[in-house]
């Protein structure tokens, strides 16, 4: 990183100095050190993962960025990339990897199945999307997208740390370290944090409207629970 880059605009350097002193803030010097060193996880489900090795490679050379490093644990990783079609049998293993993964921690959906099913949307075991069940940081259309789109898309999640502050982001605050609770696959699969409202819609229609009758509030729609959760 230059001098220019790396101290802060307001306070001016001689030039005599300007190659032996930085003026700058931890919040700086600390996202630019996160930004330059984000190792991605290996884990790949269908197509879009051949772009994804073909990215590693020294054709597009992801080193000058920082982010070469493959790493097989989550523990060890800083980046989930998800690339390929997300089942239903699938998704509670993304789930437990990605709560496995020490903060600060980031997704990137890459290609149009992890971001919303792509042309498997409508089959009855792919998820319409994986930020349906974790947060994600970065999309990449595509299918599959090229070598380059992914290498733009992990610039993105770059400029994105650069911009973070050590007195926003959520992994300082307390309860910030709660996992996601793992979907169960059963006859379908079952998202844990709408189970109040599955057990309210569960419930017989004349219970129902008994309890209503009687003032208590109903549960709420899927899309309100879902905002909660």
């Amino acid at each position: 990183m230059s001098n220019e880059e790396l101290s802060k605009p307001e306070v001016h350097i001689p030039a005599e100095m300007q190659n032996q002193v930085a003026l700058t803030t931890l919040d700086r010097i600390y996202d630019w050190s996160r930004s330059n060193s984000v190792w991605p996880m290996m884990f790949g489900l269908a197509c879009c993962a051949i772009e994804m090795i073909a990215m590693a490679a020294s054709r597009y050379d992801s080193a000058r960025f920082g982010m070469e490093v493959m790493r097989p644990s989550p523990r060890q990783s800083d980046v989930l990339l998800v690339s390929g079609t997300v089942t239903k049998k699938m998704i509670p293993q993304i789930v437990r990897l990605y709560n496995q993964m020490a903060e600060p921690r980031y997704v990137i959906a890459m290609g149009a199945c992890a971001s919303s099913g792509g042309p498997f949307k409508e089959g009855y075991s792919v998820v319409a999307g994986v930020d349906k069940f974790i947060p994600v940081d970065v999309y990449i259309p595509g299918c599959p997208p090229t070598p380059n789109a992914l290498l733009n898309g992990l610039i993105t999640l770059k400029k994105k740390i650069e911009r973070e502050s050590m007195k926003e982001v959520s992994w300082y605050k307390k309860g910030s370290g709660d996992g996601i609770p793992v979907p169960v696959l059963g006859p379908d699969l079952i998202d844990l944090r709408k189970t109040d409202l599955i057990r309210e819609k569960s419930r017989p229609a004349t219970e129902r409207e008994t309890t209503q009758s009687a003032g208590e509030e109903p549960t709420g729609d899927p899309n309100t629970a879902a905002q909660e959760a």
